[in-house]
């Protein structure tokens, strides 16, 4: 979730504010006179649409550099009556986020807004549906002491919508088996994603987290390839498509810390559940079937000249008792019950740039690995690596520069379906932060044998992702 992921602390001089100003308000503006003039590039086979994410990459790279330029002044104390420095556009809805702190209610309120093309290969170059989604989150949390005096505990809420309806461009443009957008959720007004209850039981070590749950969230996560808003687009990046996650399901987790670094956490959620709904029409019906998940992890601490580094290494196992099949054995009318697979990842700080232990500039490293069975599923072995480095430009210290590899190995059961072995994908992206509340991360990806269909191209897509706290 966008909330999840966002620690913003910059502070800017005021005569950035100018730039900006042109960027956010005249945005639309600017895109009109993109649309209206005649473009012609070096390579006349470049269509007009590819001039046009070509310009607005280089417009926000060049907006990068003048902030970048700018940062370099000393920093001044946060005002929060200077839009630009505060830490949302609306300053906690114009003091009103304080107030509620006070009584133990935290609200959040963000949009994100992708743009993506895909400039060659693919299935198709020139097709424009699911080229510009978007999406907004609202996340409250209520902490049960302050609020009703109980003496531990919170509930957390998570209402989300999303446009337009078509899901990304994977459908028309792309081909992916993973998914280039994961942030594309179809058009959804207002649905809520999650209502639950968290807090210890019978002692500090055990924890409950029982409600509408999103198990993506809780398992098999990953501090540096977890969050579509805020790090990597590509859906291969965000979960392991080797686990049958369900939709955000009725569920429980129990997690017990064994010491301060390792622990064990166990969940069970409602494994048809249908986000769109509450989760007990699918939960208490005729055919009950439940999704169970069982992770195993350590978080260690490696010790630097600059503090500690974190680390978190996991290794899962789950279980889906729906009968199912891959797609060739499913159209022959064949299903099996009892899916089970299993995973492992770490995501580990290998340099940090400062002493100050909340500073997170530096390195940090990511791996992930899934196995599922090849009667059941499509993709059998999946895994994925990658690199983030935050701050390393000069003066940007909230920048993220991102890379990462991912490859997934189809059924030998299912080779009518999918005609080559497997799909990978390369994804780099440059998160600017350019006020503590807007964030503009261009990115490019490279999908190898897109849907592991033959007849499909290698694709280049490229795409503008933009982040606004309120």
């Amino acid at each position: 979730m966008f909330f999840k992921c966002l620690d913003s602390t910059r502070q800017y001089q005021n005569k950035i504010s100018f730039y900006l100003l042109i960027v956010v308000v005249e945005q639309h503006d600017f895109y009109i006179f993109m649309r209206n003039i005649k473009f012609y590039s070096i390579k006349e086979r470049m269509n007009m649409e590819k001039a046009r994410v070509l310009l607005t990459l280089l417009l926000l790279l060049s907006l990068t550099s003048i902030l970048q330029a700018d940062s370099t002044e000393p920093n001044v104390a946060d005002d929060p009556h200077d839009i630009w420095r505060q830490k949302t556009l609306t300053g906690g809805f114009w003091g009103l986020n304080d107030e509620l702190a006070d009584k133990g209610i935290e609200v959040g309120f963000g949009v994100t807004s992708i743009y993506q093309a895909n400039v060659k290969g693919g299935t198709s170059t020139h097709a424009r549906r699911g080229r510009h989604s978007g999406s907004y989150d609202l996340e409250l949390s209520a902490d049960l002491q302050k609020l009703l005096g109980f003496e531990t505990g919170s509930i957390s809420m998570l209402v989300e919508g999303g446009w337009p309806d078509a899901e990304g461009i994977d459908a028309g443009s792309v081909g992916s088996a993973f998914g280039v957008n994961a942030d594309a959720i179809g058009n959804d007004a207002m649905l809520v994603k999650e209502l639950y209850y968290h807090g210890p039981v019978f002692s500090d070590n055990l924890t409950l987290m029982i409600g509408k749950i999103d198990f993506t969230g809780v398992f098999d996560a990953s501090a540096y390839a977890d969050c579509e808003c805020t790090q990597f687009l590509n859906a291969a990046f965000v979960d392991d498509p080797t686990i049958p996650f369900p939709q955000y399901s009725l569920g429980v987790v129990l997690t017990y810390d064994l010491t301060d670094s390792w622990y064990i956490m166990g969940g069970i959620a409602d494994a048809q559940a249908d986000s769109r709904e509450s989760g007990f029409r699918t939960a208490f019906h005729d055919e009950d079937y439940f999704f169970y998940a069982l992770e195993a992890g350590i978080t260690p601490e490696l010790d630097s000249a600059n503090g500690a580094m974190p680390g978190a290494y996991r290794v899962g196992l789950w279980n889906d008792p729906q009968p199912k099949a891959n797609t060739d054995l499913g159209e022959a009318g064949k299903n099996y019950r009892d899916d089970v697979g299993v995973y492992t990842s770490f995501d580990q700080m290998l340099y940090k740039e400062n002493a100050h232990a909340e500073d997170s500039q530096g390195l940090g490293v990511f791996f992930r690995y899934g196995y599922a069975d090849d009667k059941r599923n499509d993709i059998t072995n999946f895994w994925s690596v990658g690199f983030q480095y935050q701050g390393l430009i000069e003066g940007r210290d909230d920048d993220v520069l991102a890379l990462g590899f991912a490859k997934g190995v189809f059924s030998n059961k299912a080779s009518t379906t999918y005609t080559d072995d497997y799909e990978s994908v390369f994804e780099l992206y440059y998160s600017a932060a350019l006020t503590p509340w807007l964030n503009i991360s261009p990115s490019v990806q490279y999908i190898a044998n897109p849907g592991g269909d033959k007849a499909v191209s290698d694709a280049v897509i490229l795409g503008v992702r933009v982040q606004m706290t309120f």
